[in-house]
């Protein structure tokens, strides 16, 4: 059989053969130190991709970073002036704004706030380049699995550029540019140097920027100063700084100063028994609730802060003429009442403003809480004063030769076809005017405005700082114009200082944390814009409202008061506004959605809390007393519906004659009541 296999050629086989000994040696050696060929052909392959790389690098630095400062430039902080309010006693009442306090080092910070930002933020931040490599690849799968940027992974470097250079915007261009930023810094800065930044430019919430901003913000103390649970509760505010606000959120901030405490025993910077101790005593803001009671106010008054001044780039005093001990009584009052009878009757809110005879406001209370109910229902909120406008008819009936103790008549009316009605649904018939003023009968006013012309009304009450806007009708007489609390409180102002007016004011000077005055207000009430006599009679028509009138449970029993109250239709708005010889206190009741209370009048509900505030206020050490009350007035006419005489003709008769022709039977509601 043939055999088929394959066998080598001659020629090859010769070759191999006839190879000559030198070159089977080379070949030998060349398949001996073939590695040393790989790495030398590796070596050479790796430093032309680390220069491409290095070429890459800078493509990508000089394209994603934003223009680098100096390095010391990043030790000055920018200008971002906040706001340091202080209470009539100059006690700091509250501060807001944005707060960037001085550069402070390490050493002039509390160890436990280091350890307590370390724990919580970077623990592996001496050990890292910048950027951590671990958090970093724990963060990108989170990222992966999510479809988005859910984590951050971010190191006290990281976010120290962001802070410093980059806006919050959250996806991986930002983040490439955070990663060559942190880099870039930890090349040109030391580690102390980073943190140290950092703890100096990092929010704190509240406006605080800063741990010395914080420090003082929150604890009224320096950085330095700060205990172990204070510690834990600034340094847990990084995680969401204006969510965690412990004047906003303190059970929130508790919670997550909690975590913080563990995060450090699990790091080993305190003990066990450390946190639990700083657990079971938590830290809480300096005058904790203050702000909070005093935000209606804070808010008010900020709106007369000079033109421009965020941008004076420096922090500002601003004294105001808050009075602490005043601005806690009303909204004790305040919360009591709401709490108790208020519940009862339906009564949802209630407001307080109380202003001294130069009208300076005391105290403003703009609601149940400011937590919870922040719009200031004192200085916003437009409502019908209701009978608590009579004031200004009367007052322009007074100015106009009306006196108290004429006689007029209570019985129906027709103007154009509005015909008021009282409280009670009846009419008493013939009375002083003083009478139908204590009484807050609703008739007179309607004939008085008629007699005296309504823009004459409308002037009167723009004298005595009422701005809103009034409507030119009959109704005019019983409030149906909406105002506002802090107006309407301020139009009483007149009665206890003389005839004056001097619009509300809450700012009495503003300066420079270094001292330089930047606004001043000046008090003067001028000339009085009031007759002696006028402002004497109107006194006496306010005490006979609380002495026999339907304000008399706001009589506090140990000193001579008057007022007037007011209910607007349907139950929605009840008011008093009422005086003693230095401060007018104006008070609301009611309900936002307009819904009606339970037949709460103005004197229910606001005359019992008027008279409670005014028990417990002492009583000014040399208050100047007011005019005589009882005034003197002209012989009582004989007739039985009476006007004052002019050179003009009888008014009496014409009056008589407008009555027999426009009156008839009430069918229209009343538009106010007592």
């Amino acid at each position: 059989m043939a055999d088929n296999r394959r066998r080598p050629s001659a020629g090859r086989a010769g070759a191999t053969a006839g190879q000559p000994a030198a070159r089977r040696r080379r070949e030998a050696r060349r398949r001996r130190f073939r590695p040393l060929l790989w790495l030398k052909r590796g070596t050479q392959g790796l430093a032309a991709l680390v220069v491409i790389a290095l070429i890459g690098w800078t493509v990508v630095f000089y394209s994603y970073a934003p223009s680098l400062p100096e390095a010391r430039e990043l030790w000055q902080n920018p200008p971002q002036p906040g706001l340091t309010f202080l209470a009539s006693d100059g006690e700091v009442l509250a501060r807001r704004g944005v707060f960037q306090a001085r550069i402070v080092t390490l050493d002039e910070i509390s160890p436990y706030l280091i350890d307590a930002v370390l724990a919580t933020e970077d623990r592996r931040f001496y050990r890292h380049f910048g950027v951590d490599l671990r958090g970093t690849a724990r963060a990108f799968f989170a990222n992966l699995r999510a479809g988005s940027v859910v984590q951050g992974g971010s190191t006290i470097t990281q976010q120290l550029a962001k802070n410093l250079f980059l806006t919050h915007e959250r996806s991986y261009d930002r983040k490439l540019q955070e990663l060559i930023l942190a880099i870039w810094l930890e090349t040109r800065l030391t580690k102390d140097d980073i943190l140290t930044l950092y703890l100096n430019r990092v929010y704190f919430g509240g406006g605080a920027y800063g741990v010395e901003a914080a420090a003082q913000r929150y604890f009224g103390r320096s950085a330095a100063e700060l205990s172990l649970a204070e510690s834990a509760l600034i340094a847990g505010l990084l995680k969401a700084p204006s969510r965690l606000n412990p004047v906003a959120n303190l059970d929130a901030a508790h919670g997550r100063a909690r975590i913080v405490l563990e995060a450090m025993v699990a790091d080993g910077r305190i003990s066990r028994a450390q946190a639990q101790a700083a657990a079971r005593d938590p830290a809480l803001p300096v005058r904790y609730g203050e702000a909070g009671i005093a935000g209606w106010f804070l808010d008010w008054a900020a709106r007369d802060l000079p033109e421009g001044w965020e941008e004076r780039g420096t922090n500002l005093v601003v004294e105001t003429t808050l009075d602490r001990a005043l601005q806690s009584l009303a909204m004790d009052v305040v919360r009591r009442t709401l709490d108790g009878p208020g519940r009862e009757a339906n009564v949802g809110q209630a407001a307080v403003v109380i202003l001294d005879r130069e009208g300076r406001v005391r105290a403003m209370v703009g609601g149940s809480g400011y937590r919870e109910a922040p719009f200031n229902r004192a200085a916003d909120a437009r409502r019908q004063p209701g009978s608590a406008f009579k004031h200004v008819i009367y007052l322009a009936a007074l100015q106009d030769r009306w006196r108290p103790q004429m006689r007029v008549v209570d019985g129906p009316i027709n103007v154009g076809g509005y015909r008021p009605t009282n409280y009670d649904n009846a009419f008493q018939g013939e009375m002083t005017l003083a009478d139908a003023f204590a009484r807050s009968r609703n008739t007179v006013p309607v004939l008085l405005l008629e007699d005296i012309g309504r823009q004459r009304v409308i002037s009167t009450a723009r004298l005595l700082g009422i701005q809103s806007p009034l409507p030119a009708d009959a109704s005019l007489a019983l409030g149906t114009g909406e105002t506002s609390l802090l107006q309407l409180t301020g139009s009483y102002m007149p009665f206890i200082n003389g005839g004056r007016f001097q619009p509300p004011f809450g700012l009495v000077r503003v300066t420079t944390d270094s001292g330089r005055l930047l606004a001043e207000h000046r008090s003067d009430l001028g000339a009085p814009f009031l007759d002696a006599a006028v402002v004497r009679q109107m006194q006496s028509l306010f005490e006979a409202v609380v002495s026999r009138g339907t304000g008399r449970a706001a009589d506090p029993g140990d000193r001579w008061v008057g007022g007037k109250t007011g209910t607007s239709q349907g139950w929605r708005d009840a008011w008093f506004i009422g005086f003693s010889h230095d401060l007018v206190i104006g008070i609301w009741a009611g309900n936002d959605d307009n819904t009606p209370m339970q037949r709460v009048t103005g004197g229910g509900l606001p005359a019992r809390m008027f008279a409670e505030i005014m028990r417990q206020t002492p009583a000014p050490a040399s208050s100047v007393p007011l005019p005589e009350t009882q005034v003197a007035t002209a012989p009582r006419p004989s007739t039985p519906a009476s006007a004052p005489r002019d050179e003009g003709g009888d008014v009496l008769d014409r009056i008589i004659n407008w009555l027999a022709r426009n009156t008839s039977p009430p069918n229209v509601p009343d538009s106010s009541r007592h």
